[in-house]
């Protein structure tokens, strides 16, 4: 089962990605840009949702658009959650006691990926100006 120290690993690998501790938990940005964090049951949240969050870890990460986010909702609808929370969207919320480690990876580097600028993508892909 993955865990948010699995998280730290792969954003330590994406250029400009910095780890910081928030209200919520740890937090994850590039160029001030928040990109994946550690979700807490926010009374906004629905009870149920809020449960979840409580009983097992869960994060959050950005999504491009909302095709991506549906996506995800649809392939993996025991893994990925819709926030009812309505700031920052797209975005979906990652069950990580039931994620595969190499998806989380992937879905935490997209999400850096629709955050970051430009020459960090190309720095991030080995692409030349």
């Amino acid at each position: 089962m993955p865990t948010l120290d699995d998280v730290s690993r792969v954003a330590a690998d994406l250029p400009g990605s910095e780890e910081r501790a928030t209200t919520g938990g740890a937090a994850w940005f590039v160029r001030n840009k928040l990109y994946a964090w550690e979700s807490y049951p926010w009374p906004s949240e629905s009870p149920a949702l809020r449960e979840l969050i409580a009983s097992e870890p869960v994060m959050g990460a950005k999504v491009a658009d909302t095709d991506e986010q549906r996506a995800l909702l649809y392939g993996w609808p025991e893994v990925f959650r819709m926030s009812e929370v309505r700031w920052g969207q797209p975005k979906v919320l990652i069950r990580l006691t039931l994620v595969d480690p190499q998806l989380l990876a992937e879905v935490v580097t997209e999400a850096w990926r629709s955050q970051a600028p430009k020459y960090l993508r190309r720095e991030f892909d080995g692409d030349q100006p």
